[in-house]
């Protein structure tokens, strides 16, 4: 049968929460310092390039046709992805191709969360209005700062009028669900300065604010200023007070935390961020691209895969009708079960109840956990059946979950 079999049917032959859908468009007009996302960009040497993006559209297409003949990957699909890269690089038409496909293949709910990761610079009204007659509804703009300084620092190339535009532009054609990112704890930043960030953000009156910790992975360029000593990182405990700053502001502003990096507006959490930390199902298209698929014991097929991190090597795949999947695993109940704990503590808490049908383990009894001791300490809270992580524990919740026996 087709994607577009019985909905409910296919509803009543699921035991969780419905899919998701993620696509990869690995183009970039340039590659920020920090960035170890797979992607690519026009040359320095050649910066007039054109990104080769018809062929990959083409590629992605057949990609996402061939994942599509899986009898098990025809479920109803509540979540659309579009990340990078830049996918706002692509043309109205490139895009509409590729969700004639997606649509054609998979059953995607008739009010599915569609959302489009754009940078500002590289849209304008008239782009934001063709994104709403193709369906997409929801907007992450990687705003990053609205300190000029700043964003030379990150090599973005945008500035903050192009960024506060860019929001006004996507209210004006009729979104009414807008994403901004934020990052903090860059070198010399200041609570004040960091602060002023959140306020220019809030006054644009997004529904959805994503703030990430400067990372520093190894391999940027990023990386090796560090180690040259060109760039100074802030310390631990100064990382520590823009982090606690950004929960009270945001708190204060209206927002509730529903993720370790992420805060929104009553009604407007990210559903497709929210399955990926239910350890919901997602199938990922493009190179670089990462699936979770939960399978039964019996079953041979892994639970997790990943896709080719080459453009090219991703073309050759599929020129020759292959999947460009690059490796995988299979995932036993003891990964499954430390996932979901993981994946739990860092969102909206782990479900004990629900747990224990799932994996016989009743975790506030098992003193091993380690979760009753997080309560006593005012790191978690125990509320409605699900014990989540509190502010406090929003910290150090890396080293929680490194330290959690179940």
């Amino acid at each position: 049968m087709g994607p577009h079999r019985n909905v409910d049917t296919l509803r009543n032959q699921l035991s969780m929460s419905v899919s998701s859908l993620y696509l990869h468009i690995p183009f970039c007009e340039h590659k920020c310092i920090y960035c170890d996302f797979y992607s690519v960009a026009p040359s320095e040497t050649r910066p007039e390039a054109e990104l080769p993006t018809k062929r990959f559209v083409e590629s992605l297409k057949r990609e996402i046709e061939l994942r599509s003949r899986d009898e098990r990957f025809r479920v109803p699909y509540e979540t659309i992805f579009l990340g990078g890269g830049t996918p706002s690089l692509l043309s109205i038409q490139e895009l509409k191709e590729i969700f004639e496909t997606l649509t054609g293949s998979f059953f995607v709910e008739p009010d599915a969360e569609i959302t489009i990761e754009v940078n500002p610079g590289t849209v304008d009204p008239e782009k934001f209005r063709a994104y709403r007659a193709l369906g997409i509804n929801r907007v992450s703009m990687g705003v990053q700062s609205f300190h000029e300084d700043d964003l030379r620092f990150l090599t973005r190339i945008h500035s903050s009028t192009q960024a506060k535009q860019c929001v006004r532009d996507a209210y004006a054609a009729g979104f009414e669900n807008v994403s901004l990112d934020l990052m903090f704890s860059l070198p010399g930043q200041t609570r004040d300065r960091w602060v002023s960030n959140l306020k220019n953000a809030v006054e644009l009156h997004p529904t959805h604010v994503s703030c990430y910790s400067l990372i520093v992975e190894p391999h940027t360029p990023l990386a090796k200023m560090v180690e040259t000593r060109q760039v100074s990182l802030l310390s631990i405990d100064q990382d520590a007070e823009l982090y606690e700053s950004t929960i009270e502001f945001l708190a204060k502003s209206g927002f509730e935390q529903y993720e370790v990096s992420n805060f929104a507006r009553p009604g407007f959490a990210s559903k497709h961020n929210k399955n990926y930390w239910n350890h919901s199902n997602y199938l990922g298209f493009g190179p670089s691209a990462h699936s979770f698929w939960r399978v039964d014991e019996a079953d041979e097929s892994p639970g997790r895969w990943w896709n080719i991190s080459s453009i090219v090597g991703y073309h050759e795949a599929l020129d020759r009708d292959s999947l460009p999947v690059a490796g995988g695993e299979r995932l036993s109940r003891e990964q499954l079960l430390e996932e979901e704990i993981f994946l739990a503590l860092r969102s909206e808490g782990v479900d004990v109840g629900g747990f224990q049908r799932r994996y016989g383990k009743d975790l506030l009894s098992n003193p091993a956990s380690g979760l009753n001791d997080l309560i006593s300490r005012n790191m978690a809270v125990l509320d409605g059946g699900r014990v989540r992580l509190t502010p406090r524990g929003y910290l150090v919740c890396d080293e929680i979950c490194a330290s959690l026996r179940i």
